[in-house]
């Protein structure tokens, strides 16, 4: 059972701007029925000033998706499209107050649609729109395009990210082969990736952070001994974010991991301690 913020479960139980928005300019269209999940954006934009004034959106999927939609309306209206362009899947997941991993797609998808939107307005056409050879999931009609901005945009390294991140490869499983073809194509173009979500952003002289490191540290070599492993992201507060990588990836265990880590931080400082998934 995945666990869902109050923001989340406030978004879906009451959506914001889940309605047709007559007057639209600008309408982005993804996924489909067939897939299990689909999504229309719709943009009322200034002409003169480029301003989304209005937004709203009709969603086919679970509540995650829903609430995405919600909190994508929610923080593109009042500005220009340059500045909704700007806009990450990850500041969608981090209004909601975050989104289990198996539920990012969602806010990949509502991005994929404000990107449709803005082109559509413009009068452009999109690049990797299932041109021969591009299409790699049938399932959920996922295709380079969209796997190489999820990567690129939130530092993926695995197969089981990419499923997280697009639903790419979530079915019938057929193109698993193409995905990490394609992912390790991705990498090997910009290796950065490979390290960019495991940043740490605390201070070092935080004894909170060092604390944590060091506990993290300690535990880190039971986890690579059965292929995984574990990096400190950040620590805020009473919530300490880690990345879990290799075989610790989409592993049926991930929550007994954290939980371990949880208990080991609760006794050395003391105090109750959240650790989640990055």
């Amino acid at each position: 059972m995945w666990n869902y913020s109050e923001k989340v479960k406030d978004h879906f139980f009451n959506p914001r701007n889940a309605k047709v928005v007559a007057d639209a300019n600008a309408v982005g269209d993804v996924g489909s029925l067939s897939c299990g999940d689909a999504l229309r954006l719709m943009l009322k934009v200034d002409p003169e000033t480029r301003v989304i004034l209005d937004a709203g959106f009709q969603t086919f999927g679970c509540g995650s998706a829903i609430a995405s939609s919600s909190a994508l309306t929610e923080l593109i209206i009042g500005h220009t499209l340059e500045e909704a362009g700007q806009l990450t899947n990850q500041q969608i997941a981090d209004y909601l107050d975050g989104l289990p991993p198996e539920k990012m797609h969602c806010s990949v998808m509502g991005q994929e649609a404000l990107r449709a939107a803005i082109a559509q307005y413009d009068g452009e056409t999109l690049e990797d729109d299932h041109e021969e050879g591009a299409l790699i999931c049938k399932c959920f009609a996922v295709d380079e395009g969209q796997i190489r901005r999820a990567v690129l945009a939130n530092g993926l390294t695995t197969l089981q990210e990419v499923i997280n991140y697009t639903k790419a490869g979530g079915g019938c499983t057929a193109c698993h082969e193409k995905i990490e073809l394609a992912l390790e194509q991705i990498l090997k173009e910009a290796p950065a990736v490979a390290t960019r979500i495991a940043a740490p952003v605390a201070a070092d002289n935080d004894p909170a952070w060092q604390t944590v490191a060091d506990t993290v540290a300690e535990l880190r070599p039971y986890i690579q001994a059965d292929g995984g492993d574990m990096s400190l992201v950040s620590v805020e507060g009473s919530q300490v974010r880690v990345c879990l990588s290799g075989s610790c990836s989409g592993c049926m265990m991930t929550d007994m991991t954290l939980s371990w880590l949880q208990q080991k931080l609760v006794e050395r400082m003391g105090c109750y301690m959240e650790v989640i998934a990055a």
